[in-house]
């Protein structure tokens, strides 16, 4: 015994300061992706992405590719697959919105920190390409998570998560299990997973939410008491990601969350990086987190 206080004496603090300070995640981090609009526009319009994505998570509207995260699983294919490298993966990971429409990423106009308009130091990107010369800084505006005031108060000091798992692969439920760890440590903030609905406040949802587990997550969604809220995690969740099908929706299709249990928070990624899904609690939550 008293070996592991001797260890734990000379390991000190394991704890990330976030969100005091911002986590430095590596290069090869696929984060938040950008369109430039004036790459894309001399590649004329060429559709490479749209052809690239196995998952259809980008469109075209008006011309204009749109790519959305909430489908995406960052596999990159689409970056690779752009002539003209307009489409790009930062490292960025604040994804998160309350806004489902937020999570379109649409052609922008490419601002450096330095221009009028580009604040901050810059964020790195990658096209995937192992040829990658893109030695730009991206600065990219804050995607919007509106934090409901009564929530805010009402679980300000104390908030408590339901893990339903819903036909998920354990991706996403394995990096929301990190937050309990040392590492992340998210109990600091008064944010705990329980194992009651009746304990719950919200309920974190994972996986694509095929009709067999509907009936469970309605029962465990009709447990908690009120205010309560579901915070779909994860491109399953969002949008049925990897189990999405592809032609009209069907009684039986797959598409993430049911309508009866509609997200208040939306979590992208496959699966999302611990520091994204903290990030979105603490500001659905209003606490305060660096800009």
């Amino acid at each position: 015994m008293f070996e592991i206080f001797l260890e734990r004496f000379r390991q000190k603090t394991r704890t990330v300061a976030f969100p005091a300070s911002l986590p430095a995640l590596p290069p090869r981090f696929r984060g938040r992706p950008f369109i430039d609009a004036d790459r894309c526009a001399a590649a004329g319009g060429c559709c490479s992405c749209v052809a690239a994505c196995p998952w259809h998570a980008i469109s075209f509207e008006n011309t204009k590719p749109a790519l959305d995260m909430g489908m995406c699983i960052f596999c990159g294919e689409c970056a690779c697959a752009c002539p003209q490298r307009a489409l790009v993966f930062t490292t960025d990971w604040r994804l998160a919105s309350t806004d489902r429409d937020a999570l379109v990423v649409r052609p922008a106009a490419y601002a450096s920190p330095r221009q009028p308009g580009g604040q901050g130091a810059g964020l790195r990107a990658s096209s995937g390409l192992a040829d990658d010369d893109d030695e730009r800084l991206y600065v990219l505006p804050e995607l919007p998570i509106t934090s409901v005031t009564s929530l805010a108060a009402a679980f300000a000091r104390s908030f408590r998560l339901r893990q339903v798992t819903a036909a998920g692969c354990g991706a996403c439920e394995a990096d929301l299990n990190v937050l309990g760890t040392v590492v992340y440590d998210m109990g600091r903030f008064g944010i705990d997973f329980v194992a009651s609905p009746r304990h719950a406040d919200a309920i974190a949802l994972t996986g694509p939410a095929p009709r067999n587990m509907r009936a469970a997550l309605l029962d465990c969604y009709a447990a908690m008491p009120a205010p309560k809220v579901i915070i779909a995690v994860g491109a399953c969740a969002i949008s049925g990601g990897m189990f999405r099908r592809v032609a009209p929706p069907a009684p039986d299709s797959i598409q993430g969350a049911p309508p009866q249990c509609r997200p208040a928070l939306f979590i992208p990624g496959c699966p999302p990086h611990p520091c994204t899904t903290l990030d979105a609690f603490l500001r659905f939550l209003d606490q305060r987190t660096p800009r």
